[in-house]
């Protein structure tokens, strides 16, 4: 099973201080910085997955900019990830048209050659097919019973899509591996998707609108489509969005191909409290919160303190000059772990608290805040970790802090989340 990652634009620089909290004075975002993949010793996926959202399409949104968009057109996905070479030479780069970009329309923005060129121009190594994406999900109908008006159609658009897709793609100067793209609103009717796609004549096709699916319901879905299409028929299967990290090891016996994801990234940043991922007793990834010291004249709601009266600027910006030296004294062992968590904990009282919060309320959030920054600090895994991202940036690792710091702990997740995938592979040889 190969791990490929959607990307979006996510790199840091190697440079930046954190100390000071600052770059060096002349540097030039995306050339002097480095994707994930540049700053570890390995490659932490097996491919890259480029979402044509993300890049720029329907209305004109994405997080490239219009010169990134032309560059990346102009010399193909892989140079401009830096993702070319002897290193890299194996590893996957998929394109798709980001379908939930323009989920509210009544049709697909783009036309079949219109994806093929933007697919051509970017180098894919494989494509999808233009999907529709069907949001509704009934797992208990049986047949192709259920559904929509609005769910057929998108069905029939999808199917439709996907041979004029398989057809054109058959003529491309630089050929690239189609992918059919099985979109439905039951286990059945997805079952009855792929079958068709497989009639079609694709070798590879990818199970779509997995993203909002419960772990039982993706089970059930895999499983009605292996009863149509057996693992001895050859057909490769990707799973689009899949986020399901704590269950990986569930779906192993399905003979998935690959799947993509950005969860061990957002994870890092996005999710309450499971920040930081690291292996288990049991081989399993386990996770830790990260810690949570912002920049008291960046944050809104310590901006919003400040504006209110609440609090004086200075008062927070000391609490925060405080939190960082205490923890860093900790790291160092100039100070016990009770000495940190103080100085922690005093600066997240802002943080959780408007000033109308319950005593009691604000004892018991600040009482769990300091059970899980406990369980980090005590665990130290920032020295025990192999990785590059731990060795050079050590306990900054684990500080919630703006995006240099932040996205290096997801860079630290994927190795992470990659080696466990190793594990898993490799149990099922």
């Amino acid at each position: 099973m190969k791990f490929v990652y959607a990307d979006s634009l996510d790199f840091v620089n190697p440079q930046y201080d954190f100390l000071t909290d600052s770059h060096p004075g002349n540097r030039e975002v995306y050339w002097d910085d480095k994707f994930s993949h540049e700053m570890l010793d390995s490659p932490p996926y097996d491919g890259i997955l480029v979402s044509r959202a993300i890049v720029g399409g329907y209305g004109g949104a994405g997080k490239y900019s219009e010169s990134q968009n032309m560059r990346i057109k102009r010399i193909g996905a892989r140079e401009f990830l830096r993702f070319g070479g002897e290193k890299f030479k194996d590893k996957w780069l998929m394109g798709d048209n980001g379908a939930f970009s323009y989920h509210k329309l009544e049709k697909p923005p783009y036309s079949i050659d219109d994806t093929l060129e933007y697919y051509l121009d970017c180098g894919f190594t494989h494509g999808f097919s233009l999907d529709h994406v069907i949001f509704e999900f009934e797992n208990n109908t049986q047949d192709m019973a259920g559904g929509s008006d609005l769910a057929k159609e998108r069905f029939a658009i999808t199917q439709d899509n996907a041979r004029k897709f398989l057809s054109a793609s058959a003529n491309m100067p630089q050929p690239f591996e189609p992918i059919g793209v099985v979109q439905g609103w039951s286990p059945h009717s997805m079952a009855v998707a792929a079958r068709s796609l497989v009639d079609m004549g694709y070798k590879f096709i990818a199970i779509g609108g997995m993203v909002p699916l419960k772990v039982h319901e993706i089970h059930s879905i895999l499983t009605s489509i292996r009863n149509q299409i057996a693992q001895s028929e050859g057909v490769s299967m990707h799973l689009l969005g899949f986020a399901k990290a704590d269950h990986l090891h569930e779906f192993n016996s399905y003979g998935v191909t690959s799947f993509d994801s950005t969860s061990p990234m957002l994870r890092a940043f996005k999710d309450d409290k499971n920040n930081y991922f690291h292996f288990g007793m049991n081989g399993r990834i386990e996770y830790c919160s990260a810690i949570r010291i912002p920049q008291a004249n960046e944050n809104v709601r310590l901006r919003n303190h400040v504006k209110t009266g609440l609090y004086e600027q200075e008062r927070l910006v000391a609490m925060e000059a405080d939190a960082l030296q205490m923890i860093r004294k900790y790291d160092r062992g100039e100070a016990t772990v009770s000495d940190a968590l103080d100085a922690i904990l005093e600066y997240s009282v802002p943080l959780v608290d408007n000033g109308t919060m319950e005593p009691d309320r604000l004892r018991v959030l600040l009482e769990k805040k300091r059970s899980r920054y406990q369980e980090t600090l005590e665990g130290r895994l920032w020295e025990k970790c192999p990785c590059a991202i731990c060795k050079h940036a050590g306990i900054e690792t684990v500080i919630f802090r703006a995006s240099n710091r932040n996205k290096r702990r997801g860079m630290h997740n994927l190795a992470v989340f990659h080696d466990y995938l190793g594990r898993l592979n490799k149990e099922n040889e």
